[in-house]
């Protein structure tokens, strides 16, 4: 960027920035920037921007994923798979269910699959990756996705990857706490962020190729990793 587009910080301006921002959310960039409020804002702006590139790349791997594996759950057990008892979904999975059913009543949307899947959140789709936890009812075994999920069908859902169970759930829940980190507003610029760019775009390559290059060209996070958070020439 050039300097035209510099925002010109005063005193008044800081202050003002730093009530309005809460001087907790604002502590931890002063922390990183060595007590330089004027840089400490900078690189809360850099967080946004950065947050909000990262937007699409998550946003295209999520769609890919849910759809990738709903897809594949629908061929083994049916498109309302989950009411389905045979795919043995544990207690948390299925409250999860729950709430969507109970947002689209409130909502008046229609409850069937392509709405109940578009409702259903990241975190239960990579929960679904995972162990299986426990059941709804106490006196039945704990829940084995292994067994109902990844073997009889999710594997199906990575065609272009021959890891298993554990070794796919892993960057996608590492991926989920950025998602959440991002929804919620809070510091990314501490985590590696280009390996999470990286990880993005591995993923969706497991699922699919084209979808990958797509999401690689239309991303802007590349570029904005490519400024340095910690020179003093970032010009926000």
């Amino acid at each position: 960027m050039t300097d035209v587009n510099l925002f010109h910080f005063n005193d008044e301006i800081l202050a003002a920035l730093e009530t309005s921002l809460s001087p907790e959310r604002i502590e931890t960039y002063i922390q990183a920037t060595n007590g330089d409020k004027e840089q400490a804002l900078r690189l809360y702006t850099w967080n946004t921007a950065v947050s909000a590139a990262f937007y699409g790349p998550l946003q295209g791997l999520e769609v890919a994923l849910r759809n990738a594996m709903h897809r594949q759950l629908d061929l083994k057990y049916g498109s309302d798979w989950y009411d389905n008892s045979k795919c043995g979904l544990d207690a948390g999975a299925l409250n999860r269910i729950d709430e969507a059913k109970h947002k689209l009543k409130i909502g008046r949307y229609r409850i069937d699959p392509p709405h109940i899947i578009a409702e259903l959140p990241f975190g239960f789709w990579v929960s679904l990756l995972g162990k299986g936890g426990r059941p709804r009812q106490p006196e039945t075994a704990k829940r084995n996705y292994d067994m109902t999920l990844w073997r009889p069908a999710l594997y199906k859902a990575f065609p272009n990857s021959k890891r298993s169970r554990s070794d796919t759930h892993n960057p996608l829940d590492y991926l989920r706490t950025l998602r959440n980190r991002i929804a919620h507003h809070e510091p990314i610029f501490t985590r590696h962020l280009r390996k999470d760019y990286q990880s993005i775009i591995e993923v969706t390559e497991w699922i699919c190729p084209k979808t990958a290059e797509w999401i690689r060209h239309h991303s802007r996070v590349e570029s904005l990793l490519n400024q340095d958070r910690h020179d003093n020439r970032i010009k926000f």
